[in-house]
């Protein structure tokens, strides 16, 4: 209450204030009758009885006719409820406040929707009027622990650790390769500015320079659309180290979030599991598995390669040929057919993979269409190596080894979704599962023209020691020095060791990835002016805080988030400019022929 005109908030009264004059201001967030009203405001509620007798009458008609959501001053005793009107669900529920002044500070008109966490209301209304959807208990509450959290994140780093907090450029250049980047047109003509992606090159330039220890809260912008876990504007823990290796910034980043990590929320153990990339994604299907539960991917190949299945045998003929499979627990009591087809369906479109299915029966014995070509000695086997109990249900994929298991890794998660939906409590909602993910390859094939390679994170990550000479002969066999933080199955934290010699990083953009090294000249000269080793990471700020507080999405954990399409939908931006606002930086608008059409109507 330092500084504002209030003596208390409307969350803070309790017994141990009976008798003390207070003044409270808020929103009325309920009225009755005439007779009490609830004042909210940002730490809680506030019962305020209204008086009834004549002496006060002026302040019963103002404060029985204020429309709710209006904003008013209240000055009063507080005083014990009455026995047995106490509300234990409220922190301020055994008292009240016997109202004898008050204020209308500003009438409220009729809003959209109700001011309570339990209203339902469209996306696009809590969009469009942010400013009031803000003012629900949960956004304060998620908005108020993300600074909490920001707070404590920057004592650690900064205090404890000796990291330099140093804002980078928002105007920046086009970087090479990753993600699409939003273009700023300057007065020059043709030249354009380019928002960064992310600090990287920045952070790296500040290692060269000598700060040895850097960090920012970073603001960040990547033009690719929105979905639940994205925005086109973000923000990151950003973090870089000189004379550093994977461990050490894999130990700081495990203390940093043990020393910000809300009380609230239970503590988390470390060190944190490490898992290669290649272990990940055969026994989950995906870089970041969620390991709240079991479910793992089980490779039966050598179950089944002595038998008579063609589909199997041609399978197995492949170069990195394998049959795997995952087991449903209670499956036959959980799922229906459809949703078995419809597991089945979702392989098959997003994967062009087949899926058989087996159900062990009450008696012991296999369901499948594989069980005829299989002998008991065989399915004897099979039920063990995938510990198959009666009514379980396991999906079994066969081909190349990646697409079965980016395929099973899917369906293990789907599957986990409908026995949750049908009541089976598989992952525990209060737990925090966090994973290093480790040894990922430094170059992957382009999915519009696989003979050619792009960096899997980002071309200054450096290759693994034990495999750098295999940069020149064989670079889809190196692996990087890149390892991502996950939390739940999301990526919350990706980050590497970086080149720091000129040539190296020459060769990677010129030889490997084949881009034109130029645009990135004067971060090849600082290279070859000293630069000492040197790795980082950037958490994602969004993303963690929206798992801290099991938000639906990101969006509820940013004060004012882009929409689904990456519009900002209460200023309606982005918006049109005139051709005289353009003018200056020479560029002309060249329309759609429907929309020329459209504007001269």
């Amino acid at each position: 209450n330092s500084f504002v005109v209030r003596t208390n908030t409307c969350g803070e009264l309790r017994s141990a204030h009976v008798g003390q004059k207070v003044t409270l201001y808020g929103w009325i967030q309920y009225q009755r009758q005439g007779l009490f009203l609830v004042l909210r405001d940002f730490q809680g509620l506030t019962q305020i009885i209204i008086p009834q007798d004549e002496a006060h009458s002026h302040v019963k008609k103002l404060l029985s006719n204020a429309p709710v959501e209006s904003v008013v001053r209240v000055t009063g005793t507080v005083s014990p409820r009455p026995p047995g009107q106490e509300n234990p669900k409220m922190p301020t529920g055994d008292i009240e406040v016997k109202a004898e002044t008050a204020e209308i500070l500003n009438f409220c008109k009729k809003l959209p929707f109700e001011i309570k966490d339990f209203i339902k209301k469209s996306e696009a209304l809590r969009m469009q009027y942010r400013y009031l959807d803000l003012r629900s208990f949960q956004l304060q509450h998620n908005l108020r622990l993300r600074s909490r959290v920001v707070m404590r994140m920057r004592e650690y780093l900064c205090n404890l650790h000796g990291f330099v907090d140093v804002e980078t450029p928002t105007l920046f250049k086009r970087t090479p390769g990753g993600a699409k980047e939003f273009l700023v047109p300057s007065r020059e003509a043709g030249k354009f500015y380019s928002l960064p992606q992310s600090p990287q090159q920045f952070k790296q330039l500040l290692m060269v320079a000598g700060l040895d220890r850097y960090f920012q809260v970073a603001r960040c912008y990547r033009d690719e659309g929105s979905r639940p876990d994205r925005q086109p504007e973000f923000t990151q823990i950003d973090i870089e180290m000189s004379f550093v290796d994977q461990a050490g910034i894999q130990r700081l980043i495990e203390g940093l979030l043990q020393y910000s990590w809300p009380e609230e929320r239970g503590s988390i153990t470390t060190p944190f599991p490490s898992m290669t990339y290649e272990e990940a994604l055969a026994e989950y299907g995906t870089d970041k598995p969620d390991t709240r539960f079991g479910m793992k991917i089980v490779d039966i190949s050598d179950v089944l390669r002595l038998s008579d299945i063609q589909f199997v045998q041609n399978a197995l003929s492949y170069p990195r040929g394998t049959i795997r499979a995952i087991c449903i627990p209670q499956g036959v009591s959980y799922l229906k057919n459809k949703d078995l087809e419809s597991l089945k369906e979702s392989a098959k479109s997003q994967f062009n993979q087949e899926i058989m299915e087996i159900i062990r029966r009450p008696d012991g014995s296999l369901k499948s269409l594989l069980t005829k070509f299989l002998g008991e000695k065989q399915q004897l086997e099979l039920i063990q190596a995938l510990n198959m109990q009666v009514d379980d249900v396991v999906l079994l994929a066969a081909g190349e080894h990646k697409q079965v298991c980016s395929a099973l890794g899917s369906l293990r998660l789907l599957s986990a979704n409908l026995l949750e939906a049908a009541g089976l409590a598989l992952r525990d909602p209060t737990a925090f599962h966090f994973l290093w993910v480790v040894d990922f390859p430094l170059f992957l094939p382009k999915a519009e023209n696989p003979a050619e390679l792009e960096s899997a994170h980002h071309p200054f990550t450096a290759p693994h020691p034990s495999d750098a000479s295999l940069l020149s002969s064989e670079p889809t066999k190196v692996r990087s020095q890149h390892y991502d933080l996950v939390l739940n199955g999301s990526e919350v934290g990706g980050g590497s060791i970086r080149i720091h010699s000129a040539e190296q990083q020459r060769f990677v953009l010129e030889k490997v990835l084949k881009e034109d090294s130029e645009v990135l000249s004067h971060l090849l000269e600082a290279l070859e002016s000293g630069a000492p080793p040197h790795g980082g990471i950037a958490l994602g700020l969004d993303r963690l805080i929206s798992l801290i507080v099991d938000a639906p999405s990101i969006r509820d954990v940013i004060a004012f988030p882009k929409s689904f399409r990456g519009r900002d939908l209460m200023a309606n931006a982005p918006d049109y400019v005139t051709p005289e606002e353009l003018e200056p930086y020479h560029v002309q608008v060249s329309w759609p022929l429907e929309e020329k059409e459209a504007k001269k109507n």
